[in-house]
């Protein structure tokens, strides 16, 4: 298919209307009035017609913290299509029979998928929203083997959208084992290299398994590039890296988290408003309010990055970006 968005230029150019909303919302961050903003970067059609680094580096590495998980399902997608995983219904569990026996066996575990883990919708009690989910986040971390803290949890009875890190994990442990390479050596090879990515920095769990549920730094341009190959269908210089129909389910709608918002393949969706105009998205997000967003319709992206984190209304201060002074200066 072919798209009306350039390929990775990523060039610099002069605004086509006067900034009439950048001067005050430059000053509001300055300010301190939106509160610890490190980056913004805007891109049209593969070019950039906006960037400002508050912390005056644009090479700096910025931690989006879960904005990782996206890039997860990203790789996945690409060892699906080179067959190195047999789809989306394959169950995960039969890669770890290192660590059988499991606890809290049940059928329905046993059955978990790839695409159980992209949707958060796996049957595993595992929520980082709720302190006492036996699966929470903070008690994996603690732990020396975050994959066998995973396959022991136990089961909810009921299913539907559960915020899980430990799921993530469990898909980046997936990956490594079915790609039999690590997970940065994979990126690397069949992402990052394609999309000029070179300046990468990756964390890792006690095991020394790269971590795939957050804490990946990248410059605000790369993630810039990362949505703009979703953008782009998967496409970049005329080179298929994730298949277009990978791209489509990705951010097509799963599950619904709520009035307002919905889940794809490890991608959030839902449309901002703006001076009266709603503007269907999808994006990539994090702790701190850190945030990389489509908006298709517009044939805009836009990245914030921010080290506010876990602060209250650290997601509102960066929608209010977007949906104060950022779509109004750049949308059409």
């Amino acid at each position: 298919m072919k798209s009306r968005w350039a390929v990775f230029l990523l060039s610099s150019v002069q605004l086509a209307k006067p900034q009439s909303m950048i001067e005050p919302m430059e000053k509001a961050i300055r300010s301190g009035e939106f509160r610890k903003i490190t980056s913004i970067v805007v891109s049209r059609r593969g070019t950039v017609v906006y960037e400002s680094y508050f912390d005056n580096d644009p090479h700096a590495l910025r931690n989006t913290r879960s904005a990782t998980k996206t890039i997860t399902g990203m790789l996945v997608g690409i060892a699906i299509e080179k067959r190195l995983i047999a789809g989306v219904k394959a169950p995960v569990f039969p890669l770890f029979e290192d660590h059988e026996p499991f606890k809290n066996p049940a059928p329905v575990k046993s059955m978990t998928t790839i695409e159980d883990l992209l949707t958060m919708n796996s049957a595993l009690e595992c929520n980082d929203d709720v302190g006492s989910s036996p699966g929470n986040e903070e008690k994996m971390y603690p732990t020396r083997d975050w994959l066998r803290f995973t396959v022991d949890l136990p089961v909810r009875s009921t299913r539907g959208f559960n915020y899980c890190t430990a799921g993530v994990v469990m898909l980046g442990e997936a990956l490594q084992r079915a790609t039999k390479t690590t997970i940065p050596e994979f990126a690397q090879k069949n992402l990052f290299d394609v999309l000029g990515i070179q300046h990468v920095k990756w964390s890792y769990s006690p095991t020394g398994v790269a971590m795939t549920g957050g804490g990946l730094e990248l410059e605000t341009r790369d993630l810039v590039k990362l949505a703009l190959l979703n953008a782009n269908n998967g496409a970049s210089n005329r080179k298929q890296i994730v298949s277009e129909q990978w791209v489509k389910s990705s951010v097509n709608a799963h599950l619904r988290i709520d009035d307002l918002t919905e889940y794809g393949y490890l991608w959030w969706i839902k449309s901002f408003q703006s001076g009266g105009k709603s503007y269907p998205a999808y994006y990539m997000t994090g702790n701190g309010g850190n945030k990389v967003v489509v908006f298709p319709g517009s044939d805009l992206i836009v990245a914030i990055t921010s080290t506010n984190y876990n602060t209250k209304g650290m997601h509102q201060q960066t929608d209010l970006l977007l949906t104060q002074y950022l779509l109004p200066q750049f949308a059409p």
